[in-house]
């Protein structure tokens, strides 16, 4: 398996597509692709302001809080309050989304896959070990709270609260020891829907 640890530090902050804020990418499918030509990208974003999230036609999103009191996020009329306690949120980038801060500016962390060719899931964890889809070609780790010493057969990773460990997932088993919540991303080809079903 192949491993790589990106340093939240060392992350490059760029504007949104809308120019209404900044965004870090951790990593990106294919690799320096754009907005426009990313199969599937993850991403810290800086909201500092309301305003309009960027549309994305035909990508799927998740997105979590991980620093800031919160936000309101309306997706086509209907609003979502998401805050580091909270679950995450998956929606449509084709729909309309604003967003509202609750107490000042957030960092949130924002997965997105292109519909048709890819598709993630994610889940929060803690210390033990986590069960990689067979179908997963890439995972993403991120500690939220504390620090992770992540095993991966005789080699340690230790990472810091919003480093990353970006994984080529060829093995079934990622082990975490820590103190705290991670978040697990997880990235597969999207099947296409056998006709008729």
């Amino acid at each position: 398996m192949k491993a790589r640890i990106i340093r939240n530090e060392d992350l490059v902050r760029v504007p949104w597509k809308n120019g209404g804020g900044t965004t870090a990418e951790i990593a990106a499918f294919p690799e320096g692709s754009g907005f426009d030509t990313f199969r599937w990208r993850i991403s810290m974003a800086d909201v500092a302001s309301d305003g309009p999230f960027s549309v994305f036609p035909g990508i799927d999103r998740t997105l979590i809080v991980v620093e800031g009191e919160g936000i309101e996020i309306d997706v086509e009329g209907i609003a979502y309050t998401l805050d580091r306690a909270s679950p995450k949120l998956s929606f449509s980038g084709d729909d309309i989304t604003t967003g509202r801060l609750l107490s000042g500016p957030i960092r949130d962390l924002n997965v997105m896959t292109r519909r048709g060719q890819f598709r993630h899931r994610t889940r929060f964890v803690e210390s033990g070990v986590a069960l990689l889809s067979e179908e997963t070609c890439a995972a993403v780790l991120v500690p939220l709270d504390g620090p992770f010493d992540v095993t991966l057969g005789p080699a340690i990773h230790s990472l810091q609260v919003l480093d990353t460990l970006m994984l080529e997932a060829t093995q079934d088993l990622i082990l975490l020891p820590g103190t705290g919540r991670g978040f697990l991303v997880e990235i597969a080809p999207d099947k296409p829907e056998k006709a008729g079903s």
